[in-house]
């Protein structure tokens, strides 16, 4: 018995948004900040389930995991326009793909030291293949972020364990705080920078941002039906072609092919980007909802490890590989936000250091890194 029951559909959705709006009026909180939003909501969502507020399975989790998880890939990715990225930000983008490297190295290197076929034991997966999706899950969501992580917790069937898909996702985003906090703090360290090229001490800023469109009710409108399309010709496609399991890739993949080839799509569908943001949280906070605390808790130690070798692969990696290509600290780390913690911070740091020149590579790498988390993740676990 739940204060909100299972079959109050409305109700169960109203209380996913409220946890989610919530978290974002938190988030200007000191303490918000450090732990971010979608720390903030993961933590609501399962006090409220394991207080009795509302259910831990319902209809309504069903609604979102079914049909608004798989729209949050176009609406993330409308402004991946491939040809401005690599005109903008090419020094940017290398540094992003050892960034990606350093990434499937340390997930590669934790699988190998511990046991991850004892993850995900309430998801449909046999032992044999939960190691494989727990590998694909983490590279893809420390190379893009929440959008490729829910694409890959459908694609493996892991967030049908919803005890661990809420564990692992409040693991890599406190942790994701943390790391933060530590490459912010590599530049001053002079052991750490002579091996790297000098950065300009005034860069120039590559071409700015053009001047974000106005969000209009017609532009959310349009975001909406070119998001639907897609996923339904996506759908269509795997069908017709019988390419079960790669749903995603697909999706990605149309999706990248339309706005390169129409980059003025980001300014018609201006607001497609947040309005993501905005569901994401919702459906962070429908996963949480299923999570039993006892659960949760017995797999926290296991998580913890895999995020921490990676991690700590991950940036050793990107300094070495980083260092050998003449790359700069500025660079590397600002791409080592992105994929880490998404086109969102990247360059808010950027902007914080004084990299004039990397913000603008900040928010395009990090795009980047949406567009291939589904791509490397999908293989990584088809592969394993």
């Amino acid at each position: 018995m739940t204060l909100i029951a299972i079959d109050n559909h409305l109700g169960v959705f109203a209380a996913i948004m409220t946890l989610a709006g919530l978290s974002f009026l938190l988030e200007r909180t000191r303490l918000g900040a450090q732990l971010t939003g979608t720390v903030m909501v993961i933590l609501a969502a399962i006090a409220a389930a394991n207080a009795g507020l509302i259910p831990h399975s319902a209809p309504a989790y069903g609604f979102i995991f079914s049909y608004i998880v798989p729209m949050l890939i176009p609406l993330f990715l409308f402004q991946a326009d491939l040809r401005r990225l690599w005109r903008e930000a090419s020094r940017t983008s290398i540094a992003f793909l050892i960034a990606a490297a350093g990434t499937v190295a340390g997930v590669m290197v934790a699988a190998a030291l511990l046991d991850l076929s004892s993850l995900g034991v309430n998801s449909p997966l046999p032992a044999s293949e939960r190691e494989a999706a727990v590998v694909g899950l983490f590279a893809s969501t420390y190379i893009g972020g929440s959008v490729n992580y829910a694409a890959l917790g459908e694609m493996t069937g892991l967030n049908q364990d919803r005890s661990f898909f809420s564990a692992a996702t409040a693991a890599d985003n406190l942790f994701s705080a943390v790391y933060l906090s530590i490459i912010a703090l590599l530049p001053g360290i002079a052991g750490i920078s002579r091996f790297f090229r000098t950065h300009p001490k005034n860069p120039e800023p590559t071409q700015a941002l053009a001047e974000p469109a106005a969000v209009t009710a017609q532009s959310l409108c349009l975001a909406i039906t070119a998001a639907a399309g897609l996923v339904a010709v996506s759908d269509a496609l795997v069908a017709g072609l019988g390419l079960d399991g790669w749903r995603y890739v697909i999706l990605t993949t149309l999706t990248l092919l339309l706005a390169t080839l129409f980059p003025g799509i980001r300014i018609w569908l201006a607001g497609a980007f947040e309005l993501g943001v905005a569901l994401s949280f919702a459906f962070f906070a429908a996963i949480a909802a299923g999570a039993d605390l006892a659960a949760m808790i017995s797999v926290a130690p296991m998580l913890i490890a895999v995020v921490l070798i990676l991690l700590t692969v991950h940036l050793a990696l990107l300094l070495v590989l980083g260092a050998v290509s003449r790359l700069t600290l500025p660079e590397l780390l600002t791409a080592s936000n992105a994929a880490i913690l998404g086109a969102t911070t990247a360059p808010a740091m950027a902007a914080a250091k004084g990299w004039k020149d990397q913000v603008t590579p900040g928010v395009l790498v990090g795009v980047m890194g949406y567009a291939l988390g589904t791509f490397v993740g999908s293989a990584l676990f088809k592969l394993w």
